[in-house]
């Protein structure tokens, strides 16, 4: 099978997941600064957010450029990915309107780690479909920057219940690793 339906699907669930998280931006019931303070903690979660499905749709997009066929697993495997990607809004709300006390802190970090999870598994899936000597093998092997960004989750977690700060830093500081799109999967297209 061609990579175009699962590409097509993908693209709209990012589209929803994205409108949905904006729309826990309640319009506020007075023009004051006050009331407009109070979704602060609600807009700083739905930029960090934005950021995240951003990224994964960057890499959902890098990563479907390589690869040219997909199979039931693979299917899957994005499925997987997708599902943990629409918790999103849900994780995304829960903190914002909760300013970032511990236990919604840390369970948006559980999301943000499901989803770099089920991220590996879709690759995983795709190697294993594609071969060891396929494009995205070669892209992959020896990438450090998922290890770190696991361990980030998982230290951001625990410390989500003694220094919720801490934990939301680490979580902004994986952002940044991921903001910029890896370069090995454009050099990869081109040659």
């Amino acid at each position: 099978m061609s990579t175009n339906r699962l590409e097509a699907f993908s693209d709209g669930v990012f589209a929803i997941i994205i409108t949905i998280m904006v729309l826990e931006l309640k319009i506020p019931e007075n023009s004051g600064w006050e009331e407009l303070l109070k979704l602060l903690p609600v807009f700083l979660t739905y930029i960090i957010s934005f950021i995240y499905v951003g990224i994964y749709w960057n890499n959902h997009h890098h990563l479907f450029q390589i690869g040219e066929k997909v199979n039931g697993q693979i299917l899957w495997a994005n499925l997987h990915l997708l599902f943990w990607l629409s918790l999103m809004p849900f994780a995304t709300g829960y903190m914002g309107h909760n300013h970032f006390e511990p236990i919604p802190t840390a369970l948006y970090g559980f999301v943000l780690f499901m989803n770099a999870t089920a991220w590996e598994i879709l690759a995983q899936k795709m190697i294993k479909f594609e071969g060891q000597t396929s494009q995205i093998a070669q892209i992959y092997k020896g990438d450090k920057k998922k290890y770190i960004s696991i361990i980030l989750y998982l230290l951001g977690i625990g410390l989500s219940f003694f220094a919720v700060k801490v934990a939301l830093f680490l979580y902004f500081l994986v952002a940044i690793l991921w903001i910029i799109p890896d370069k090995r999967f454009e050099n990869q297209r081109s040659s």
